[in-house]
């Protein structure tokens, strides 16, 4: 994992002198966990993949927009983010018919982990990416928040309700 000084300097690296090797190091680093990301919240490995790329593709063309007031990783998980809610108001049908199904390419096969996927099938977009990203990326609330643009408070009572569904669903 990179440090927040060596994110830095591979940022500056890219937006003062167009340093594609930088980015691509950038990419190295994060492209599996911006896929997997994708992956628990569609379900679709293709799908993932191509909004992994838009991902990475927006952040490269936008990257002298970014402040330094996060880490790279939250700005990119934000990007990410805007990209899946983009999708999904463009694609509402069919963005409903790929939500998560349980599948050994993504969840590992046990049975725990297939429950879990088909619990997730039952929260609506924004308790289920508040789960994916507390719970399966092990970001904390304040990141969270950074990157949904939500309030901690909102962040919160999305979790406490997916929490309560998941329970539910998988008694």
């Amino acid at each position: 994992m990179l440090s927040r000084i060596e994110e830095l300097m591979l940022v500056s690296r890219c937006a003062l002198s167009d340093d594609r090797d930088a980015f691509g190091r950038l990419v190295e680093e994060y492209q599996s966990d911006i896929r997997r990301f994708f992956i628990n919240l569609t379900g679709d490995v293709a799908l993932s993949d191509d909004l992994s790329q838009d991902t990475f593709i927006k952040a490269y063309t936008g990257i002298r927009g970014f402040k330094g007031f996060s880490r790279f990783r939250t700005w990119l998980y934000r990007i990410a983010y805007n990209e899946f809610y983009d999708y999904t108001r463009r694609n509402k049908e069919q963005a409903e018919e790929r939500l998560p199904e349980p599948a050994e390419t993504y969840v590992g096969g046990s049975d725990a982990k297939i429950d879990l996927a088909e619990a997730l099938k039952y929260l609506n977009e924004q308790e289920r990416t508040v789960v994916v990203l507390y719970y399966m990326e092990d970001k904390p609330i304040k990141d969270v928040a950074a990157i949904t643009g939500m309030p901690d408070g909102t962040v919160k009572s999305h979790i406490s309700r997916a929490k309560a569904k998941l329970i539910k669903f998988l008694e």
